[in-house]
């Protein structure tokens, strides 16, 4: 009888197990595919605000399209990572801009929490909390830190999607123009579609001060599309990609090394006034593991 229990037991467990082993096969699925050439747009719109100041004016409606190649530039069965890169103007003569990248790491602990005026907390959580859990890390057009969060992709009537709530800095269409607020909390949702996939957003617009408890500024709707096409389309990413990954590869690598410090990181918004996305982007040198150190170094506040 013992043997029995035993032998049912164990059956009930490899069950739970091979379960587990399966949904993690398809949130790796959902993420890889978010890869390939895209046609996206992307929307945002300010749909209230709670200013005090009659003068307040909202951001203007923001709508802009182009090409999207995401590759993935890591498959690790616990790290996934996809670098984004925009190919626009002249179809003919394309321009190709390095994008955003997302890190995806499974049952992640350690964490860079944005806490405003370009600073981030480093902050851990226990295991248990982020059991079966996805990390997506999202990073700068210069690989510096963006946001950051844990979230259960769930696979459910034929929908996959991943949600999360993250604090994060301003979005580089604000940054420029707005100084009224110095925190964005973003409300993500990732849904993988038939045709590509949809990044869903509601986010609030947030005054934060030492001090002083957040104050809400206004809120704001962004819905990005990206509708998948043939990989060719984007084919001058894909080989502009090919021609510079090493250098990025050490710019990654350096801020690893910052990362790996497992301290709160404070950033320079300015060096020589310049950002740091000014420096890798342009032609001056910065392609070496010694430059390509000192520059990044020069904006991580001692």
């Amino acid at each position: 009888m013992k043997k029995q229990i035993s032998f049912l037991l164990a059956l009930f467990f490899s069950g739970i197990v091979l379960q587990a082993q399966n949904k993690k096969e398809m949130d790796k699925q959902s993420i890889k595919d978010m890869c390939g050439c895209y046609e996206v747009t992307f929307n945002f719109t300010e749909t209230f605000n709670y200013s005090k100041d009659s003068l307040y004016k909202p951001s203007h409606d923001e709508i802009s399209s182009g090409l999207e190649w995401a590759e993935m530039i890591t498959d690790e069965d616990n790290k996934i990572v996809i670098q984004h890169l925009l190919q626009v103007g002249n179809p003919a003569e394309p321009m190709v801009v390095k994008h955003w990248r997302q890190d995806w790491l499974y049952e992640n602990t350690e964490f860079y929490t944005y806490n405003a005026n370009d600073s981030w907390q480093y902050v851990t959580k226990p295991a248990a909390e982020v059991k079966g859990q996805w990390t997506q890390k999202v990073y700068q057009v210069d690989d510096s830190p963006r946001y950051e969060g844990s979230g259960t992709w769930v696979h459910v009537d034929g929908k996959n999607y991943w949600e999360n709530t993250s604090e994060a800095p301003l979005p580089r269409r604000e940054i420029t123009t707005r100084s009224d607020y110095n925190l964005t909390l973003r409300r993500n949702r990732v849904e993988i579609t038939d045709n590509g996939w949809i990044h869903d957003q509601d986010n609030d617009k947030i005054i934060r001060e030492a001090g002083n408890e957040d104050v809400l500024l206004a809120k704001e709707k962004g819905y990005n599309t990206y509708v998948k096409v043939d990989d060719s389309r984007c084919a001058v990413a894909a080989k502009w990609w090919k021609d510079n990954s090493q250098k990025w590869a050490l710019v990654r690598d350096k801020w690893d090394q910052v990362y790996a410090r497992k301290k709160d990181l404070s950033l320079e918004e300015k060096v020589d006034n310049k950002h740091l996305y000014k420096f890798l982007f342009q032609d001056e040198g910065y392609s070496d593991k010694a430059s390509i150190d000192g520059v990044i170094d020069s904006f991580v506040k001692k």
